[in-house]
């Protein structure tokens, strides 16, 4: 089943962030991690998954994606500082 979603890739701690929606969280950042996308992930190593969250659906995925790419720096590592303090990878979480 889909399910609509923003995530946070990062290269490292407080390394380079990347800001995405999908349908598919679990097969987005597959991809992201194996480099089968290509693009900027690739090029910046972000294989880390550090924050997401669920959305009821597309638009507001969409919303919210546009809503965090908006925002500051600052603001994204506190996000993702606020649960996941140690930067760890969350994709074994999603599995």
């Amino acid at each position: 089943m889909k399910q609509p979603a923003v995530y946070v890739m990062a290269s490292g701690r407080d390394g380079t962030l990347y800001i995405g929606v999908t349908s598919d969280l679990i097969q987005r950042v597959y991809q992201h991690r194996e480099g089968i996308t290509g693009g900027f992930t690739s090029r910046y190593s972000c294989t880390r998954l550090v924050h997401f969250e669920l959305l009821s659906d597309m638009p507001s995925a969409i919303a919210r994606e546009k809503q965090l790419k908006a925002g500051s720096r600052t603001r994204k590592i506190a996000l993702i500082e606020a649960a996941n303090p140690e930067w760890r990878d969350r994709y074994p979480e999603i599995l």
